[in-house]
């Protein structure tokens, strides 16, 4: 249950980073209030999941999660370039991530 206290805080972590760029694209409460329910909500699942993952494993997933998660984002809604080296480092996010989870 905890892996999926785990996923679900990397998932937040792309709406709030989501939200920032839709905070800096136009400055309303509705993108501050996306923005800060999908940081807090990712802090809640991080805090969740790491009753039983390592912190060193959890971070690292979270991040992991959050940063490829916050790349393809980009790349699929808001017109950030889609050179074939960027997908080839989010397949290694993706794979890295994986592995950690394989091997914990």
């Amino acid at each position: 249950m905890n892996w999926f206290f785990l996923v679900a805080a990397g998932l937040f972590e792309v709406v709030g980073v989501t939200g920032i760029s839709k905070f800096n694209e136009k400055k309303s409460l509705t993108s501050f209030l996306f923005m800060t329910m999908g940081f807090g909500a990712s802090f809640l699942f991080l805090t969740q999941a790491m009753e039983t993952i390592s912190m060193g494993t959890a971070y690292a997933v979270w991040t992991g999660i959050g940063t490829a998660g916050s790349a393809i984002i980009g790349i699929l809604f808001l017109g950030e370039k889609k050179e074939w080296k960027r997908i080839a480092f989010i397949t290694l996010i993706i794979s890295s991530t994986i592995g950690l989870k394989l091997v914990s």
